[in-house]
């Protein structure tokens, strides 16, 4: 398969890291855009926590299959769409996420409760149909919900996280899913004390800026990806 290395070994890292903590567990998929192409990468069907370069395959902006071994997920239309309609996107995630996806499913809106959350200030749209994203046109409608935001919630389902890149999409799941943990908490405790608006926007736009909580998540990747996951042993 004809792709960049470096994207590729990242692709890995960022899958187990997203394996081992949870995110994924049989559900979701992982993608990047192929530099310079209209093409993106795209983990396989039901892939595992062993990742390995062969189990991404290469799509194209029209939806098909050029390489790769297995089959593309069927809920590819949400990256074809999210991809078709955001030129800046170069990565996205799709997971169920169990704190997040709460949210859609009580009276309480997801907004930021937490410092790191707030790079989600400009608003978390919720796409009101539940069901699977399986053709073209459920994924141009998600798409057009996700609008110019970073982050989209699907009713009763779960959500797509983007980012520029694999970096920065990995670790705008992991602290999408921290904020929305602190505010199930804070809804079990009582009314969650959201960060006013004002207050999200100066931080969020400060923590973009200098992107400090994607290094440091990144970091974290970096340095799992050293340690070998006790399924990944048991699945050899």
């Amino acid at each position: 398969m004809a792709s960049d290395d470096t994207l590729i070994k990242n692709l890995i890292k960022a899958w187990r890291f997203l394996y081992r903590r949870g995110f994924i567990e049989g559900f979701g998929h992982l993608s990047a855009r192929l530099p310079g192409t209209e093409r993106f990468l795209l983990t396989r069907h039901s892939l595992g926590p062993a990742a390995s370069a062969d189990d991404f395959v290469v799509m194209d902006m029209a939806g098909r299959k050029l390489d790769g071994s297995g089959d593309a997920p069927g809920e590819f239309p949400i990256h074809l769409g999210i991809y078709r309609a955001r030129p800046d996107v170069g990565s996205v995630i799709h997971y169920h996420g169990m704190y997040s996806t709460a949210f859609t499913t009580s009276e309480q809106t997801l907004r930021p409760i937490h410092l790191l959350g707030t790079i989600f200030h400009d608003g978390i749209p919720v796409h009101p149909d539940p069901r699977l994203i399986s053709d073209r046109q459920r994924g141009e409608a998600l798409a057009q919900t996700l609008g110019a935001h970073r982050a989209v919630l699907m009713r009763a389902h779960g959500a797509a996280i983007t980012g520029g890149g694999v970096e920065e999409t990995t670790a705008g799941a992991f602290l999408f899913e921290e904020n929305a943990h602190r505010a199930w908490l804070s809804a079990g405790l009582g009314t969650p004390v959201w960060l006013d608006a004002e207050t999200a926007a100066g931080a969020g736009a400060e923590l973009l800026k200098n992107r400090g909580p994607f290094r440091r998540v990144w970091a974290l990747v970096e340095s799992e990806n050293q340690e070998q996951d006790p399924r990944e042993e048991k699945s050899k």
